[in-house]
């Protein structure tokens, strides 16, 4: 019902979609109940429970490693829903975005046993377009130097080498090899919900 939204992310590493920007927060904090559950249903890990949403926490926080799941394509369905989800959000509504790039944890906030930043802060960043600012956000941190002990550090000293030749330079992917943020914010281009073009203007 409101005339005008107006999102404030932190901007942080996610464990599957690769970060959570603006188009993650909108789309996964503005569904409803079901709607999580719908984004989340591709990649259920294999549990004795019909109480499953897929939200993937159990396989994050079991000591043992004993819980997995097929995500498969679970990684690509969830960015695009997460993309269709802020679309339907923000059509045919005046938006304001901004990002808060500090702290970059690897994992989301929900995860109380989070690691140390991957990345130095950055600063604020805003715009009328969650899909820019999404992809300036993620250029910003790809320049950034890795923090000394965090887990982007030691992946990138010891993962082997056909890790490093998948990821490139990009941060989000070498903290997290099997995401690929970038099916999201394609998707949400192609939807129109706004362009991975930007100019940088300081302020």
């Amino acid at each position: 019902d409101a005339d005008v939204f107006i999102s404030l992310t932190h901007f942080k590493g996610h464990e599957t979609a690769g970060f959570g920007g603006a188009i993650k927060n909108i789309g996964m904090g503005c569904g409803s109940r079901a709607g999580k559950m719908e984004q989340h249903c591709e990649g259920k890990p294999s549990a004795d429970k019909n109480l499953c949403v897929g939200c993937g926490r159990c396989l994050a926080v079991c000591p043992k490693d004993a819980i997995t799941a097929n995500f498969a394509d679970s990684v690509f369905m969830l960015n695009c829903k997460m993309a269709e989800y802020a679309y339907a959000v923000c059509k045919d509504r005046p938006c304001f975005h901004i990002s808060l790039i500090c702290d970059v944890s690897p994992n989301c906030d929900c995860h109380a046993e989070n690691d140390i930043p991957i990345i130095p802060n950055i600063g604020m960043l805003a715009s009328f377009d969650p899909v820019a600012l999404d992809q300036a956000c993620a250029d910003l941190c790809n320049k950034m130097p890795a923090m000394s002990g965090s887990l982007l550090d030691e992946n990138e000293k010891n993962l082997p080498e056909e890790v490093h030749a998948h990821c490139g330079h990009d941060h989000f992917k070498m903290t997290h090899p099997d995401t690929e943020w970038e099916s999201c914010l394609d998707h949400a281009q192609k939807m129109g919900l706004g362009t991975r073009t930007y100019k940088l203007v300081q302020i």
